[in-house]
Order: C-alpha cells, then structure tokens, then sequence
C-alpha cells in the first residue's frame, strides 16, 4: 500500500480499518457506501470550493469515512482516490448497477418517446444504472435516479426516468479497445481535474478508456506511470506516452489522442510533433508504457 496522500484513506480523526497499525486516527472505520446524486461532483482535496482535485459521475461510489460541516471525507470507490465531496451531492446505495453509459454523453427524460417535450438531464459516460423495465422494443430504458436534496419530494430519495439503450452497455461486459473508447471523447472541452464527457483532462482521459476495458488505472497521470512495462519498440497502439505531467495514447505508430491545454480538447496529434511542441515547455517524454492486457485493433461488434 501507498503513503501517497492521495490513496491514503485516513486524516488526523479518521482511517479506514485497512490501516489500523499504520495510520494514526482516533477512530476506524469501514466507511458507507453512497452513490454520487447530480450528473458530475467534483472531488476535492480539501473543504475548499476552489480545491477540486477529479470529478465522480452520476452514481459513482463514494465511501464516507467522516461527515464535517456540509462536507463528507473518503474516497472513490473506483480508484481509491482520497478527498471530500459535498454531503448534498452523496445519496444512498441503494441498488446494484446493470449497465453503464458507453456514450460519451447521455441524457435522462421522464417519457419513453423519442419527440419528447420534456426537459433531459444531461449525462455522462460512466454513468451507472439501474434498468428496471425496457420500453418501445428495446429502444427506451427504465432507470432509477438518485434525486439531490433540492429536487427531492418530500423523503422521496429515488425517481425513475429514461434512458437510450443504444447509449449503454451492460456492466458486466467491459469494451475491448481503449483507443475505441478514447476516441468517443474527441472534441470532449479540456478541463483540469475532469472525469466526464462535459469536461476532461489528460488523465482523466486515459482512466475512462482502460476502466472502461475492465483495466484497473490511477487517476493521475504520475500513478498512471506505473501502469504495464517499458515499450521497447516504436509506440504501438494503445501505448501510454508521458512527460512531465501529462500523459497521452498511441492510436498507431505515428499519431496520438490527448486531452490537452494546446487545443483545449481531446484531439489527435502527431506523436513526433507532440514531441517536439511539449518538448518546449515540458521538456522530453519520460516513459512510453505498454500495456499488460493486450489491445483489441478494432472496437467490439455488436
């Protein structure tokens, strides 16, 4: 395990029961498990509004180790990731996910008819969902949604809406191609920190495309590093390429696609002029790292 303050699930109160004997704390716990009640909340380093580290999606897993003054202390359920998330933004666990949104933006809307009048509640890939009943052969989903405080019916906790199924896949059967999954975001804005299809960064980039592959990655481009073996050869596809904060992934030989600052975007780039314009101000790439879990060379079918 790590001392890395990040992944270490403790402050000067409270830890978690995996680091009793090694963490300090007047209290242990196991935490709870809520689920993440708006479309995007940012996770944050620190009760600050202005400390947001990454981002969690609608019905991401949060385990609260501590509640202080509006704001809950954890970590993400899918990484591991440390920080505080608003208590109004957390709601119960209250079902087991069936499918997540493979789009990279969704939306949610109260009728299962396609020339709808109704207002959407936009959405985000990584999404999680519980499909209770399918509508119009197939083509409309029945989900249950987590309502935040202020849109909440009385003690109602939970709704349901609709969904596209062409925007799902079901939970239990990860894509094949990161590169597939990774080109979806292309034009997605770059944003610093961000987890989703509204806004992403270079990272955040690269751990939407190997979870979704059922590949098990950081949420930071310096952790990510530690991913797969030293390439030996020329980038293949799938590589990971990093410099000095920044990481991106070989679509073949001669390009990239990145979530980056340059553009303000996730976008394809050269690999050897990516090299030479972030040389300028970054300096040199660090490491090219392939992958254990071999790469599909074409996306799914079906």
């Amino acid at each position: 395990m790590t001392d890395d303050a990040r992944l270490l699930a403790a402050n000067a109160r409270v830890a978690h029961v995996s680091l009793r004997g090694r963490v300090a704390a007047a209290r242990y716990t196991e935490g709870e498990r809520r689920r993440v009640c708006r479309p995007v909340t940012a996770l944050r380093d620190d009760a600050r509004p202005r400390a947001r580290q990454r981002e969690l999606v609608l019905h991401e897993v949060f385990v609260v180790l501590e509640e202080r003054e509006g704001w809950a202390f954890g970590f993400a359920a899918r990484d591991g990731y440390v920080g505080h998330v608003r208590i109004d933004d957390l709601g119960p666990d209250l079902w087991r996910s069936t499918h997540v949104v493979s789009a990279r933006q969704s939306y949610l809307v109260g009728e299962p008819v396609l020339k709808t009048g109704d207002e959407i509640t936009a959405i985000s890939f990584g999404t999680r969902l519980s499909v209770l009943a399918t509508h119009e052969d197939g083509r409309w989903g029945e989900v249950a949604l987590l309502r935040p405080p202020d849109a909440m019916d009385g003690h109602k906790r939970a709704d349901t809406m609709f969904v596209p199924m062409a925007h799902l896949r079901p939970a239990d059967a990860p894509e094949r191609d990161p590169v597939a999954v990774a080109e979806r975001f292309l034009g997605t804005p770059y944003l610093w920190g961000g987890n989703s299809g509204f806004g992403i960064d270079c990272s955040g980039l690269i751990q939407a495309a190997l979870m979704a592959c059922g590949i098990d990655c950081p949420g930071d481009s310096d952790l990510q590093q530690a991913l797969g073996q030293e390439a030996e050869r020329a980038p293949e596809r799938g590589d990971l390429l990093f410099w000095k904060g920044h990481v991106a992934m070989a679509v073949d030989a001669e390009r990239l696609i990145h979530a980056n600052a340059h553009h303000m975007a996730v976008a394809y780039e050269g690999i050897e002029a990516a090299k030479r314009r972030i040389a300028r101000g970054e300096g040199p790439v660090t490491a090219v790292r392939r992958l254990d879990q071999p790469v599909a060379l074409t996306p799914p079918r079906g």
